[in-house]
């Protein structure tokens, strides 16, 4: 049984335009969550090409969801007020823009601009998409079923992310990746007038920009400084500070407020913040396990980007499968039990990779697979749970703070992780005798530096450094995912805390 949740009296089952509108709104869905993994199998070639920092490359991943981050709740509501089709349409024409805008940088800092240009536009994609299915689908059961579909195609898009950018890298170059979006929303600009029906808040009260700029300045620090800490260790979380004081005044102000831009009630159902931090923790967990794990295949292992990301299609499928395998449970059995127990596979996936190592390509593949099954199940369940404890008229900023979990795990998987198995790599490296100074610089740099490092001195030596940052990185791998199952673990604890109570019935 579910837990805390607010139920619209209504039992309208949706027809078939509805199912449509799903097939429609899906298309946004599987772009943006491709695009948090897709730059991980492009990065070893935009290193070669563009010769990024490792703080650079850091950002070239986080730019988008940082930006993103920072804007959604603003952008959710803006949703509420506006109309949601209409902001969703409007996002698709500037993040195609981008997208085709970053095709062409030069340099890393024009990529790492067009990144966080595009996440500006994607901030208004995301709450758009889960809100209005909150509209489309009254009926529960139904919505059960759509809310599986969108968390099905997330995890899958993340997953599918690899795959598609190690057949592009395959065949073409790496500014390939940022086409994608073109034909994706193209389409869905064409087809979304035709079956998504607008909806907004019919009393949604006036725009306060005290509240918009708060929200930012909480929310945008807090993801920028939760990424300095992990490169350059304590020291860098004053923007930690800065955005949790901000987030206060964010917090004082909507409970001061007739007609708040963000409902601070909604914290207070145990559904609703449980299922948010389930929602963060899975995915700081695969987006992690996505960072090293497309690194290793690719520059230790030595795969093509093709039959690396090949070698992830089971995840994609298992995190797929998941979501409609859990979704007739949760109908019967509590979300405090069926959370957990779906995290069980993703614990077991990252203790694989620990206790047997990333040496071994068959026992990556099998964990990122279990990986998938559990957070795509388990995400499933607690996406069902944030909409439900929402007011319709509210949808849109509920579903924007659901997507701020979603975008600051995505941040947190590669900075925290990311920056984790940075360190341990650069701590353990020992360079081999005979590389000369500036080599030996790029090497403890990052892997790719180390790799084309080897390549440039070649023979014996070269062989050395390669050995040698293999090493290093691996060990960074055995560490990090043992942290990563340990944060899984601390998702079970909330599911069955949090989300153990008994399903409550209320009209609004």
């Amino acid at each position: 049984m579910t837990t805390g949740t607010i139920e619209t009296s209504s039992t309208q089952r949706a027809g078939w335009r509805a199912w449509a509108a799903l097939a429609v709104l899906m298309l946004p869905v599987l772009l943006v969550s491709i695009d948090n993994t897709i730059l991980n199998f492009a990065l070893p070639a935009i290193a070669q090409d563009l010769e990024p920092t490792s703080a650079e490359q850091l950002w070239i991943i986080d730019a988008y969801s940082l930006v993103l981050a920072g804007l959604l709740v603003t952008m959710g509501s803006f949703g509420d007020r506006f109309g949601r089709r209409r902001l969703l349409l409007t996002g698709a024409i500037g993040f195609t823009v981008v997208s085709v805008l970053a095709v062409f940088a030069p340099t890393a800092g024009w990529l790492i601009a067009a990144r966080a240009a595009m996440g500006l536009f994607g901030a208004t994609l995301m709450p758009s998409t889960m809100s209005l299915l909150r509209s489309i689908f009254p009926e529960r059961n139904q919505r059960r079923i759509a809310v599986a579909v969108w968390a099905g195609m997330f995890s899958a898009g993340g997953a599918l992310g690899p795959i598609v950018g190690g057949f592009l890298m395959e065949h073409f170059p790496w500014q390939s990746v940022f086409l994608l979006a073109v034909p994706m929303l193209v389409l869905m600009l064409a087809l979304a007038p035709v079956f998504v029906t607008e909806s907004r808040d019919p009393h949604p009260g006036a725009i306060d920009g005290w509240s918009i700029i708060l929200s930012m300045l909480a929310l945008g620090p807090v993801a920028y400084g939760i990424k300095e800490v992990a490169v350059h260790g304590v020291a860098g979380g004053l923007p930690v500070v800065v955005g949790a004081i901000f987030g206060w005044l964010f917090v004082r102000r909507q409970l001061r407020m007739a007609h708040p831009m963000l409902d601070m009630s909604l914290f207070r159902r145990a559904a609703f913040s449980g299922s948010l931090g389930v929602n963060l923790l899975s995915v700081i967990a695969i987006v992690g396990f996505l960072y090293f794990v497309s690194q290793h295949l690719q520059m230790i292992v030595g795969l093509s980007p093709m039959v690396a990301g090949l070698a992830l299609l089971p995840g994609a499928l298992t995190s797929i499968a998941g979501g409609f395998i859990v979704t007739p449970i949760a109908r019967r059995v509590r979300a405090s039990v069926v959370i957990p127990c779906a995290l069980v596979l993703s614990v077991a996936a990252y203790l694989i990779v620990a206790l047997v190592g990333a040496h071994d390509v068959g026992m990556l593949v099998l964990g990122f697979a279990l990986l998938g099954a559990g957070v795509g199940a388990a995400e499933t369940v607690s996406g069902e749970l944030i909409l439900a404890n929402a007011p319709v008229a509210k949808a849109g900023a509920a579903s924007a703070v659901s997507e701020t979990a979603y975008e600051l795990g995505a941040v947190l998987g590669t900075s925290v992780l990311g920056g984790i198995l940075t360190w341990w790599y650069r701590t353990h490296l020992v360079v081999p005798e005979g590389v000369p100074a500036e080599l030996a610089g790029h090497a403890e740099e990052t892997l790719a530096g180390a790799m084309n490092a080897a390549d440039a001195l070649g023979g014996p030596t070269g062989q050395a450094l390669r050995d040698a940052a293999a090493a290093a990185f691996d060990g960074g791998v055995t560490a990090t995912s043992l942290i990563g199952a340990g944060l899984v673990v601390i998702a079970m604890v909330v599911a069955a805390i949090t989300l153990g109570g008994r399903r409550e019935s209320a009209t609004h």
